[in-house]
Parts: C-alpha cells; sequence; structure tokens
C-alpha cells in the first residue's frame, strides 16, 4: 500500500488548508471553548471576536479557514468531507489519529490527512452516529449505520479499538453502473453481457457471491437496472445501498432496536413483508442471516426473478454459506438443500485480484444430487485474458454459442464497485 503524494484537497499539514491559511489544532480547540462558553455559532463575526479573545494576530483568511472548519466538524464529516466528495474513492477508513487510508478500486492506498487527536476522532464518530439517530458511547461502543447521503458508516470507539477509534466508510457509486461500462472497466467481457441478460431475462432466481468489496452491489444494480420496466421491484435491506435506474421500485430498510431495545425491524420481518407487496421481482440486498428461510420461501411459492447478494469465498462455497444461515432460523440441513434446490438456479461471483482489480470470475448453476445434498457446476467461466468459456449448464438460462477469443487485451478491472 503505497501514500498518496499530498495535494491541496488533502494536505495533512493543518486542520483546514482550503482558503490559504493554516489552522492549528490548539488554536481551533480554543476557538471552539470561546464559543461553547459564549453560546455562539461559529459565524465569522463570532469566530473573529474569539480570535481576538485569544489574542491571535490574524487576517480575513484565517477566519473563514477557522469558520469553515468549525461548520464542517459541526456539520459534516469534518475532515473527510474532502475525500467523501472526491470522484472514484469507494472506502474510506481511519485507525485512529492521522491514518487514513482510501480505496479508490485499485487497493488500499494511504492518504495524508490531519483527522485531530482521539477525542477529535471521537467526536466526529458520536456526531455521526447521532446525525443518523444511533448512539455511539462507551456503553454501546461500536454501531454500523446508513447516514443521509447514502454513505455506510461504521465506527468502534478506542479502546475496544486500537490504536484508536477506527472509522470505515463505504461510499455510494455516484451514478449506476451499466454492464456496458463494466466492459469497458474490465469487470466483465464484452461477451459476458448478452448472457446475463439472458441469465435476467429467463427470470431464474439467482445470487451474486463475493468477498467484502468486490462489486456485488455494483453489479446487482446494474443487473436490476436492466429490468422490464412494467416490473415491480422491491429490495429488502440492512442499508439502503442498492440504486438500479429503474421506474418501479420499492425500498425496504432495516432498523436496529433503539436504546431501549426496542422498535427493532429486522430483514426477516421486511421479506415478510415484501411478500404482500406484489412484488415482481424480490431481491434481498444482502442474505446475511435467518432471512434467507423466508427468502427461499418466496421463491419456491411464485415470486420468480428474485435475487439477492451473499458473502462467499467461492460460487461453489455458496451451499454451505446457506446452510449454516439456514442453521440461524433452525432449519435442517436437508430441509435448508430442499428448499435451495427448488428456489435457486444460478450464482454469480465476483472476485478481486491482488492487484485490486475487480472482475466476474464464473456463473455456477444449483444441482441436487440423489442424496438430497446441492452443490454448484459450473455453467459460464469468464477468465482475465476476456475470454469466457460457456459449459453444459449455462443452458439453463443461455443458448448462445461460445464466444469468439477477443482480439484486444481487456482494459483494468472495475474501480468504483459497491
Amino acid at each position: 500500500m503505497n501514500a498518496h503524494p499530498p495535494s491541496a484537497a488533502l494536505d495533512g499539514r493543518s486542520t483546514s488548508a482550503l482558503d490559504g491559511a493554516s489552522v492549528s489544532a490548539e488554536l481551533l480547540e480554543r476557538v471552539r471553548g470561546t464559543l461553547a462558553l459564549t453560546g455562539a455559532k461559529p459565524t465569522p463575526a463570532h469566530v473573529a471576536a474569539a480570535l481576538r479573545a485569544d489574542g491571535t494576530i490574524c487576517g480575513d483568511a484565517m477566519v473563514l479557514a477557522v469558520v469553515t472548519a468549525l461548520r464542517r466538524e459541526a456539520l459534516g464529516a469534518g475532515p473527510l468531507d474532502t475525500l467523501l466528495a472526491e470522484p472514484g474513492i469507494t472506502d474510506i477508513l481511519v485507525n485512529g489519529p492521522d491514518e487514513v487510508y482510501i480505496d479508490r478500486g485499485r487497493g488500499l492506498e494511504r492518504v495524508f490527512v490531519r483527522t485531530g487527536d482521539e477525542p477529535a476522532i471521537r467526536r466526529l464518530a458520536t456526531r455521526l452516529a447521532a446525525a443518523a439517530g444511533r448512539r455511539l458511547d462507551d456503553a454501546t461502543p461500536y454501531v454500523d449505520v446508513r447516514l443521509s447521503d447514502g454513505t455506510r458508516f461504521h465506527a468502534v470507539l478506542a479502546p475496544v479499538a486500537a490504536p484508536g477509534t477506527c472509522l470505515s466508510l463505504r461510499v455510494p457509486s455516484r451514478h449506476v453502473f451499466t454492464l456496458d461500462a463494466l466492459v469497458t472497466a474490465g469487470a466483465l467481457p464484452p461477451a459476458g453481457t448478452p448472457i446475463l441478460r439472458d441469465l435476467l431475462d429467463s427470470r431464474l432466481a439467482f445470487l451474486i457471491s463475493g468477498g467484502t468489496g468486490t462489486g456485488k452491489t455494483t453489479l446487482l444494480n446494474s443487473l436490476l437496472s436492466l429490468a422490464d420496466p412494467s416490473e415491480r421491484l422491491v429490495l429488502v435491506e440492512d442499508a439502503s445501498e442498492l440504486r438500479p435506474d429503474h421506474p418501479h421500485v420499492v425500498r425496504l430498510e432495516a432498523r436496529p432496536p433503539n436504546i431501549e431495545g426496542t422498535g427493532e425491524i429486522s430483514l426477516r420481518d421486511l421479506v415478510r413483508q415484501a411478500l404482500r407487496m406484489r412484488p415482481d421481482r424480490l431481491v434481498v440486498g444482502e442474505v446475511r442471516g435467518a432471512e434467507v428461510v423466508d427468502l427461499l420461501t418466496a421463491l419456491n411459492t411464485g415470486h420468480e426473478g428474485g435475487c439477492g447478494t451473499i458473502h462467499a469465498n467461492s460460487a461453489s462455497d455458496v451451499p454451505a454459506r446457506l446452510e449454516a444461515l439456514g442453521a440461524l432460523a433452525g432449519l435442517t440441513r436437508e430441509a435448508l438443500h430442499s428448499q435451495v434446490a427448488s428456489a435457486l438456479h444460478a450464482v454469480i461471483h465476483l472476485a478481486r485480484s491482488t492487484d485490486g482489480v475487480r472482475r466476474i470470475t464464473e456463473i455456477r448453476t444449483f444441482t441436487r444430487h440423489p442424496t438430497g445434498q446441492v452443490t454448484t457446476d459450473p455453467a459460464v467461466e469468464f477468465h482475465p485474458n476476456g475470454t469466457i468459456n460457456l459449459l453444459p449448464a449455462a443452458h439453463l438460462f443461455t443458448n448462445r454459442p461460445h464466444p469468439a477469443r477477443p482480439t484486444n487485451d481487456p482494459q483494468p478491472g472495475l474501480a468504483g464497485a459497491a
């Protein structure tokens, strides 16, 4: 992981250098204290008065820099605001004071951003959690919420986290990737586009598998955007991330319990409600718990074309992963495999190579054996050189012939995948 060279937007030499003036953390803390004592808002006039009371000689640039820094602390993501606004960044990670990493789709790289000391990071984490209606303190030292702009925010306070309070922000894509855009990015060979379209048009139920940050949500967004405009899509998510470009989308978002331990709305509750909302496609953003039972039940009772994402190391591991999730709901191994055999048809797997490139690697279909156990069979293989291999199992959803070998090398993989 290489450090990103400092720029005007990412300069770590001061708390705020946006207005040409350097503001030290100590000066900012003294001004903040003065304003807190008087109850004044961080307006230019009040900040200028606080600086004069502090004995600091400054010009207009310094006053505006302090105002910008204080307002950013009060309203935005503090020193991380610049990174959140920078195109191409998918993840921002803070590992304690002044240790910040970002991901532009090519792996983690360190950037020079002055975050302030441990109390400053803790204040930022607490404020962002409170803005999302969640509590973050020593009694509840971790939180996972969606911010108002769609950013997924996770925090763990010190000393539970070391070397200090750790923040993780997953930045939503500012636009929906089309399949053609995925081809341009190198995440999908050109011959793979019609195959994915065939899979969607067949209305078979499928899952998209992969590890964290491999682009599962990005690909699901792309596919759902291709669904027939006459279809009604009902999306069920723990934190709303899917934004398909489709005219008829209904979103249901889970809610954690409040401080009294009441008011929780689980994914399982929402899947049940979604079934009563006449979905043409039922979509579970991430299958991660007991809701798998209700999803499989729905797909077994006439709800075609359902889909979702699931964390798995490989497509062949998906049945075992589903088995583990079914156990959380008290479903036996035999019952789970029976449900999967009738409910699911295919799984699309994505992987991230050592150079940070995200690619679709294969499509597999589910097969039930005489023993009752379900496994996956390879149907389409996507190779890093841009070629694809169609296997007999692919005829479940496509009749396309084996594509010709491409003449050009593929471009770098998908950047900005979620």
